[in-house]
Protein backbone atom coordinates (compact mmCIF):
# COMPACT_ATOMS: atom_id res chain seq x y z
CA UNK A 1 0.00 0.00 0.00
CA UNK A 2 1.35 3.43 -0.92
CA UNK A 3 1.15 6.05 1.81
CA UNK A 4 1.24 9.73 0.88
CA UNK A 5 3.77 12.09 2.38
CA UNK A 6 1.01 13.95 4.20
CA UNK A 7 -0.26 10.88 6.09
CA UNK A 8 -0.71 11.55 9.79
CA UNK A 9 -1.63 8.83 12.29
CA UNK A 10 -0.29 10.33 15.52
CA UNK A 11 -2.24 12.82 17.62
CA UNK A 12 -1.35 16.44 17.03
CA UNK A 13 -0.40 18.67 19.93
CA UNK A 14 -3.38 20.75 20.97
CA UNK A 15 -3.37 24.42 20.04
CA UNK A 16 -4.97 27.20 22.13
CA UNK A 17 -8.69 27.55 21.49
CA UNK A 18 -9.71 30.00 18.77
CA UNK A 19 -13.10 31.68 18.82
CA UNK A 20 -15.56 30.79 16.07
CA UNK A 21 -17.76 33.86 16.52
CA UNK A 22 -18.40 36.92 18.66
CA UNK A 23 -21.61 38.11 20.34
CA UNK A 24 -22.96 40.36 23.05
CA UNK A 25 -24.91 39.18 26.10
CA UNK A 26 -27.72 41.59 26.91
CA UNK A 27 -28.20 41.39 30.69
CA UNK A 28 -30.73 44.00 31.81
CA UNK A 29 -29.16 47.29 30.71
CA UNK A 30 -25.69 45.71 30.72
CA UNK A 31 -24.00 44.60 27.49
CA UNK A 32 -21.24 42.00 27.78
CA UNK A 33 -19.06 41.32 24.72
CA UNK A 34 -18.18 37.62 24.50
CA UNK A 35 -16.30 35.24 22.24
CA UNK A 36 -17.84 31.90 21.29
CA UNK A 37 -15.71 28.75 21.29
CA UNK A 38 -16.58 25.25 20.14
CA UNK A 39 -16.52 22.51 22.79
CA UNK A 40 -16.03 19.88 20.10
CA UNK A 41 -12.47 18.53 19.77
CA UNK A 42 -12.41 17.58 16.09
CA UNK A 43 -8.73 16.64 16.16
CA UNK A 44 -9.65 13.64 18.33
CA UNK A 45 -12.12 12.31 15.77
CA UNK A 46 -11.21 9.80 13.07
CA UNK A 47 -12.37 10.86 9.61
CA UNK A 48 -12.43 8.69 6.50
CA UNK A 49 -12.69 9.66 2.83
CA UNK A 50 -14.22 7.62 0.03
CA UNK A 51 -11.49 6.28 -2.26
CA UNK A 52 -11.32 3.92 -5.25
CA UNK A 53 -10.56 0.44 -3.88
CA UNK A 54 -7.20 -0.81 -5.09
CA UNK A 55 -6.39 2.55 -6.69
CA UNK A 56 -6.32 4.87 -3.70
CA UNK A 57 -7.60 7.98 -5.47
CA UNK A 58 -10.21 10.02 -3.64
CA UNK A 59 -13.66 9.93 -5.25
CA UNK A 60 -15.56 12.98 -6.46
CA UNK A 61 -19.28 13.41 -5.89
CA UNK A 62 -21.76 15.02 -8.24
CA UNK A 63 -25.53 15.48 -8.57
CA UNK A 64 -27.54 14.01 -11.41
CA UNK A 65 -31.02 14.84 -12.69
CA UNK A 66 -32.87 11.74 -13.99
CA UNK A 67 -33.97 13.83 -16.99
CA UNK A 68 -31.03 16.13 -17.75
CA UNK A 69 -28.10 14.15 -16.36
CA UNK A 70 -25.09 15.58 -14.46
CA UNK A 71 -25.62 19.08 -13.01
CA UNK A 72 -23.39 21.94 -11.95
CA UNK A 73 -23.87 23.27 -8.41
CA UNK A 74 -25.14 26.58 -9.81
CA UNK A 75 -28.14 24.69 -11.26
CA UNK A 76 -29.23 23.23 -7.93
CA UNK A 77 -32.13 24.71 -5.93
CA UNK A 78 -34.13 23.53 -2.91
CA UNK A 79 -37.59 22.00 -2.87
CA UNK A 80 -40.11 20.95 -0.23
CA UNK A 81 -41.90 17.65 -0.93
CA UNK A 82 -45.67 18.07 -0.67
CA UNK A 83 -46.52 14.58 -1.91
CA UNK A 84 -44.30 11.85 -3.32
CA UNK A 85 -42.18 13.31 -6.15
CA UNK A 86 -44.18 16.55 -6.04
CA UNK A 87 -42.02 19.48 -4.89
CA UNK A 88 -42.49 23.18 -4.27
CA UNK A 89 -39.33 24.92 -5.46
CA UNK A 90 -37.86 27.61 -3.19
CA UNK A 91 -35.18 29.86 -4.65
CA UNK A 92 -32.09 30.99 -2.78
CA UNK A 93 -33.29 34.60 -2.86
CA UNK A 94 -36.64 33.63 -1.35
CA UNK A 95 -34.94 31.77 1.49
CA UNK A 96 -32.54 34.67 2.04
CA UNK A 97 -35.46 37.05 2.49
CA UNK A 98 -36.96 34.81 5.20
CA UNK A 99 -33.79 34.37 7.22
CA UNK A 100 -33.48 35.89 10.67
CA UNK A 101 -31.47 39.09 10.78
CA UNK A 102 -28.23 38.37 12.65
CA UNK A 103 -28.05 40.73 15.62
CA UNK A 104 -25.22 38.87 17.36
CA UNK A 105 -27.03 39.62 20.61
CA UNK A 106 -27.69 36.94 23.22
CA UNK A 107 -30.75 38.57 24.77
CA UNK A 108 -31.45 37.02 28.19
CA UNK A 109 -35.22 37.02 28.72
CA UNK A 110 -35.55 35.03 31.95
CA UNK A 111 -33.60 33.16 34.63
CA UNK A 112 -34.56 29.63 35.68
CA UNK A 113 -33.00 26.83 37.77
CA UNK A 114 -30.61 24.77 35.66
CA UNK A 115 -32.54 21.63 36.63
CA UNK A 116 -35.68 23.14 35.03
CA UNK A 117 -34.21 22.60 31.54
CA UNK A 118 -34.47 18.96 30.51
CA UNK A 119 -31.21 17.61 28.99
CA UNK A 120 -33.32 16.28 26.09
CA UNK A 121 -33.60 19.87 24.86
CA UNK A 122 -29.82 20.41 24.63
CA UNK A 123 -28.62 20.29 21.02
CA UNK A 124 -25.12 21.83 21.01
CA UNK A 125 -22.84 23.33 23.65
CA UNK A 126 -20.34 26.19 23.35
CA UNK A 127 -17.91 27.92 25.67
CA UNK A 128 -18.26 31.67 26.16
CA UNK A 129 -15.17 33.73 26.92
CA UNK A 130 -14.98 37.46 27.69
CA UNK A 131 -14.63 39.80 24.72
CA UNK A 132 -12.57 42.96 24.59
CA UNK A 133 -13.44 45.22 27.52
CA UNK A 134 -15.98 42.78 28.94
CA UNK A 135 -13.95 41.09 31.69
CA UNK A 136 -15.60 42.84 34.66
CA UNK A 137 -19.21 42.45 33.49
CA UNK A 138 -18.51 38.86 32.36
CA UNK A 139 -17.26 37.89 35.83
CA UNK A 140 -20.19 39.69 37.46
CA UNK A 141 -22.79 37.71 35.47
CA UNK A 142 -20.94 34.44 35.99
CA UNK A 143 -20.76 34.89 39.80
CA UNK A 144 -24.39 36.08 40.00
CA UNK A 145 -25.57 32.94 38.20
CA UNK A 146 -23.48 30.71 40.44
CA UNK A 147 -24.69 32.37 43.65
CA UNK A 148 -28.34 32.10 42.65
CA UNK A 149 -27.93 28.63 41.05
CA UNK A 150 -29.79 29.92 38.00
CA UNK A 151 -29.24 29.94 34.23
CA UNK A 152 -30.22 32.58 31.71
CA UNK A 153 -32.60 31.69 28.86
CA UNK A 154 -31.97 33.85 25.82
CA UNK A 155 -32.84 34.39 22.16
CA UNK A 156 -29.94 34.46 19.70
CA UNK A 157 -29.92 35.07 15.95
CA UNK A 158 -26.92 34.08 13.83
CA UNK A 159 -26.18 32.62 10.39
CA UNK A 160 -29.74 33.25 9.23
CA UNK A 161 -31.35 31.24 12.04
CA UNK A 162 -32.97 32.04 15.35
CA UNK A 163 -32.02 30.01 18.41
CA UNK A 164 -33.07 29.66 22.02
CA UNK A 165 -30.05 29.19 24.28
CA UNK A 166 -29.23 28.68 27.95
CA UNK A 167 -26.27 30.49 29.51
CA UNK A 168 -24.93 28.96 32.71
CA UNK A 169 -21.78 29.13 34.86
CA UNK A 170 -19.13 26.55 34.01
CA UNK A 171 -15.77 26.20 35.81
CA UNK A 172 -14.56 29.82 36.16
CA UNK A 173 -16.52 31.07 33.14
CA UNK A 174 -19.72 30.59 31.15
CA UNK A 175 -21.11 27.91 28.84
CA UNK A 176 -23.95 28.27 26.34
CA UNK A 177 -26.32 25.43 25.42
CA UNK A 178 -28.22 25.68 22.14
CA UNK A 179 -31.67 24.24 22.86
CA UNK A 180 -34.12 22.47 20.58
CA UNK A 181 -37.58 23.92 20.15
CA UNK A 182 -40.40 21.80 21.65
CA UNK A 183 -41.68 20.72 18.23
CA UNK A 184 -38.21 19.36 17.40
CA UNK A 185 -38.32 16.81 20.24
CA UNK A 186 -40.20 13.54 19.75
CA UNK A 187 -42.87 13.10 22.38
CA UNK A 188 -42.40 10.28 24.88
CA UNK A 189 -46.00 9.20 24.26
CA UNK A 190 -44.90 8.05 20.78
CA UNK A 191 -42.67 5.35 22.29
CA UNK A 192 -44.58 2.01 22.33
CA UNK A 193 -44.31 0.68 25.88
CA UNK A 194 -47.38 -1.42 26.41
CA UNK A 195 -48.28 -2.50 29.93
CA UNK A 196 -45.08 -3.06 31.93
CA UNK A 197 -45.18 -5.75 34.64
CA UNK A 198 -44.62 -4.46 38.18
CA UNK A 199 -41.43 -5.96 39.72
CA UNK A 200 -41.66 -8.13 42.81
CA UNK A 201 -40.59 -6.46 46.06
CA UNK A 202 -37.67 -8.92 46.44
CA UNK A 203 -36.43 -8.12 42.92
CA UNK A 204 -36.70 -4.39 43.57
CA UNK A 205 -34.77 -4.70 46.83
CA UNK A 206 -31.89 -6.53 45.10
CA UNK A 207 -31.87 -4.05 42.23
CA UNK A 208 -31.60 -1.15 44.71
CA UNK A 209 -28.63 -2.87 46.41
CA UNK A 210 -26.83 -3.20 43.07
CA UNK A 211 -27.48 0.47 42.31
CA UNK A 212 -26.11 1.46 45.73
CA UNK A 213 -22.98 -0.63 45.16
CA UNK A 214 -22.17 1.32 42.00
CA UNK A 215 -23.35 4.70 43.25
CA UNK A 216 -21.07 7.76 43.20
CA UNK A 217 -22.00 11.36 43.89
CA UNK A 218 -19.73 12.70 41.15
CA UNK A 219 -19.01 11.68 37.57
CA UNK A 220 -15.46 11.31 36.25
CA UNK A 221 -15.50 11.03 32.43
CA UNK A 222 -11.73 10.41 32.41
CA UNK A 223 -12.25 6.82 33.53
CA UNK A 224 -14.02 6.00 30.24
CA UNK A 225 -12.18 5.54 26.97
CA UNK A 226 -13.32 4.79 23.42
CA UNK A 227 -11.69 1.39 22.87
CA UNK A 228 -12.96 1.16 19.30
CA UNK A 229 -11.33 4.48 18.38
CA UNK A 230 -8.09 3.25 19.91
CA UNK A 231 -8.19 0.06 17.86
CA UNK A 232 -8.93 2.04 14.68
CA UNK A 233 -5.93 4.32 15.32
CA UNK A 234 -3.77 1.24 15.86
CA UNK A 235 -5.10 -0.30 12.64
CA UNK A 236 -4.29 2.86 10.67
CA UNK A 237 -0.79 3.02 12.13
CA UNK A 238 -0.24 -0.68 11.38
CA UNK A 239 -1.42 -0.38 7.80
CA UNK A 240 0.70 2.72 7.25
CA UNK A 241 3.75 0.64 8.26
CA UNK A 242 2.65 -2.38 6.23
CA UNK A 243 1.84 -4.49 9.28
CA UNK A 244 -0.80 -7.18 9.76
CA UNK A 245 -3.97 -6.30 11.65
CA UNK A 246 -5.39 -8.80 14.16
CA UNK A 247 -9.04 -8.35 15.16
CA UNK A 248 -9.82 -8.57 18.89
CA UNK A 249 -11.77 -11.53 20.18
CA UNK A 250 -15.49 -11.09 20.70
CA UNK A 251 -16.45 -11.33 24.36
CA UNK A 252 -19.81 -13.00 24.79
CA UNK A 253 -21.90 -12.44 27.89
CA UNK A 254 -23.52 -15.54 29.40
CA UNK A 255 -27.29 -15.65 29.12
CA UNK A 256 -29.23 -15.45 32.38
CA UNK A 257 -32.93 -15.91 31.62
CA UNK A 258 -34.00 -15.71 35.26
CA UNK A 259 -34.19 -12.07 36.46
CA UNK A 260 -33.83 -12.99 40.15
CA UNK A 261 -30.79 -15.14 39.40
CA UNK A 262 -29.21 -12.30 37.44
CA UNK A 263 -29.73 -9.87 40.33
CA UNK A 264 -28.19 -12.26 42.87
CA UNK A 265 -25.27 -13.02 40.56
CA UNK A 266 -24.62 -9.31 40.13
CA UNK A 267 -24.30 -8.89 43.89
CA UNK A 268 -22.07 -11.96 44.29
CA UNK A 269 -19.61 -11.08 41.52
CA UNK A 270 -18.31 -8.15 43.51
CA UNK A 271 -18.14 -5.83 40.51
CA UNK A 272 -18.83 -2.79 42.64
CA UNK A 273 -15.85 -0.40 43.00
CA UNK A 274 -13.68 -1.04 46.02
CA UNK A 275 -14.33 1.33 48.91
CA UNK A 276 -11.70 1.86 51.53
CA UNK A 277 -8.52 3.73 52.40
CA UNK A 278 -5.57 3.42 50.07
CA UNK A 279 -4.81 4.02 46.43
CA UNK A 280 -6.87 2.88 43.46
CA UNK A 281 -4.89 2.04 40.35
CA UNK A 282 -6.07 3.91 37.24
CA UNK A 283 -5.90 2.58 33.73
CA UNK A 284 -3.27 5.18 32.75
CA UNK A 285 -0.73 3.88 35.27
CA UNK A 286 -1.28 6.66 37.86
CA UNK A 287 -2.74 6.22 41.29
CA UNK A 288 -5.69 7.98 42.84
CA UNK A 289 -6.35 8.23 46.56
CA UNK A 290 -9.78 7.10 47.70
CA UNK A 291 -11.48 7.64 51.04
CA UNK A 292 -13.82 5.31 52.80
CA UNK A 293 -17.22 7.03 53.09
CA UNK A 294 -19.20 7.08 56.30
CA UNK A 295 -22.25 4.87 56.52
CA UNK A 296 -24.78 7.72 56.72
CA UNK A 297 -26.91 9.33 54.03
CA UNK A 298 -24.90 12.59 54.06
CA UNK A 299 -21.48 11.11 53.30
CA UNK A 300 -19.90 11.70 49.90
CA UNK A 301 -18.96 8.58 48.00
CA UNK A 302 -15.70 9.45 46.29
CA UNK A 303 -14.43 6.08 45.09
CA UNK A 304 -14.66 5.66 41.33
CA UNK A 305 -14.91 2.63 39.11
CA UNK A 306 -11.69 1.52 37.45
CA UNK A 307 -11.17 2.50 33.83
CA UNK A 308 -12.26 -0.29 31.49
CA UNK A 309 -9.39 -2.32 30.13
CA UNK A 310 -9.08 -3.20 26.45
CA UNK A 311 -9.58 -6.84 25.50
CA UNK A 312 -6.42 -8.84 24.85
CA UNK A 313 -6.29 -10.65 21.52
CA UNK A 314 -5.31 -14.31 21.89
CA UNK A 315 -4.68 -14.48 18.18
CA UNK A 316 -2.11 -11.71 18.48
CA UNK A 317 -0.37 -13.46 21.40
CA UNK A 318 -0.27 -16.73 19.45
CA UNK A 319 1.25 -14.95 16.47
CA UNK A 320 3.96 -13.50 18.72
CA UNK A 321 4.82 -16.94 20.11
CA UNK A 322 5.02 -18.35 16.60
CA UNK A 323 7.44 -15.65 15.49
CA UNK A 324 9.60 -16.25 18.58
CA UNK A 325 9.68 -19.98 17.82
CA UNK A 326 10.82 -19.35 14.24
Amino acid sequence: MRVGAGTRVARLSRMPARSIDTATIAFGLVSIPVKIYSTHERSEEIHFHLIHEGCGQRLKQFYECPVHGKLDRSEISKGFELTKNNYVEITKDELKALEAVASDEIEIREFVPISAVDPLLVDNTYYLGPGKGGDRAYRLLRDALEDTELAGIAAYSARGKQYVVMVRPFEDGLAMHQLRYPDEVKKWSEVPLGKLPKPASSELALAVKIVEQLRHDTFDPEQYADEVKGRVRKLIAGKAKGGEIVAPEKVERPETPDLMAALKASLETGKAPARGNGHARRGDGHTRTTRSPARNGHAKRTARASRPRPHTSRAKSAAGRARAHR
